[in-house]
């Protein structure tokens, strides 16, 4: 059994399969319908029931709450159409067309950037080249069926290697092998890309970045394709993290200061010991973000990090004038 699913307002119609959650057929049949953790978390998918039923899924009180569900709201990564729909939900300008493979690739190099953070250099097949945009990421596939995502770390213009940032979870199933058994030649499956954070190239919007931990390797991916186009938007950089050592890539952010005067770079700490020598900015990330940009109400906003900094941030920048259609966030939980 399948059932048809008509979007408003841009009259795209697709097919779900009996048990297929909204989000999955459409990006199955290449429509962009915004999202990002696909797990019921985060509310990035969120969309209104215009006619017909849906078994609503698991989900997050915070990501969809009972008035929101009165409302006719649901989560399109976890609602399974129960008959045919219509529904209403913005579509994502630049996703379509770019088709979800699912591809081996070989460990050509395993560098520590950090005490918890591996960057991971993945080589595709020979002729074989994955089409994707900047702020996207991929899921690797395990042998027993998990599946853990990672943002692309590079470019979509420096694709010799898809390069992974990964953050060591104590006893996660796949970090431990990571840090532990992981060695180069290892082959992988992916499949991928998958995601709707990247940079609105149509928007003249001077560009606001907050990055939280790792999530500075999408923001990494965005700002380096934005340099390599000229675009010439004022960039602001905030990377938040707790101690010095975690700004695992710091030269790289001073480097893009220096040699592109549209660009800022502003890191932030949660945690300073009292030895030590840091003069820049403390507290949290979204708190620094909003003491320099009182008015974000001309602005585009991208964030990616863990879901409570998602969260106080998408509060703090509404507070600020920032639109809701400006505000674009990538929100995931540490991969086991």
């Amino acid at each position: 059994m399948s059932f048809t699913i008509h979007i408003e307002p841009s009259g795209h119609e697709f097919v779900a399969e009996d048990g297929e959650p909204v989000l999955a057929a459409a990006l199955r049949q290449g429509l962009a319908l915004p999202y990002s953790c696909r797990n019921g978390a985060c509310g990035a998918c969120k969309g209104k029931i215009l006619s017909g039923s849906v078994d609503y899924g698991k989900y997050e009180d915070k990501a969809l709450s009972p008035a929101e569900k009165a409302a006719g709201k649901a989560l399109f990564c976890q609602a399974v159409p129960r008959e045919d729909l219509v529904v209403e939900v913005r579509e994502v300008a630049g996703a379509e067309g770019i088709a979800i493979k699912t591809l081996p690739v070989r460990v050509m190099r395993m560098q520590k950037l950090a005490h918890d953070v591996m960057a991971l250099d993945l080589k595709l097949p020979k002729s074989v080249r994955l089409q994707f945009l900047a702020g996207q990421y991929i899921d690797i596939l395990l042998r027993d069926g998990q599946r853990r995502s990672f943002s692309l770390a590079n470019p979509p213009h420096d694709d010799e290697f898809l390069q992974l940032h990964i953050r060591h979870v104590p006893d996660g199933h796949f970090t431990d092998h990571v840090f532990s058994r992981m060695k180069a030649r290892d082959l992988l499956r992916f499949q991928g890309p998958y995601g709707t954070f990247f940079l609105r190239e149509e928007s003249d919007r001077p560009i606001v970045l907050m990055a939280g931990g790792t999530g500075f390797a999408p923001v990494k991916s965005i700002l380096e394709h934005a340099f390599a186009q000229g675009d010439d938007r004022p960039m602001h950089l905030f990377w938040g993290v707790r101690r010095e050592p975690d700004l695992y890539l710091h030269e790289c952010a001073l480097s893009w200061a220096r040699e592109h005067s549209h660009f800022r770079y502003t890191p932030v700490l949660s945690e300073v010991e009292p030895a030590n020598a840091w003069d820049g900015a403390t507290g949290w990330v979204h708190g620094t973000v909003v003491q320099h940009y009182p008015d974000l109400s001309g602005h585009q906003v991208y964030a990616s990090g863990p879901p409570p900094m998602i969260e106080a941030g998408q509060a703090a920048f509404r507070e600020h004038g920032l639109p809701e259609e400006h505000f674009h966030f990538d929100s995931f939980e540490f991969n086991h």
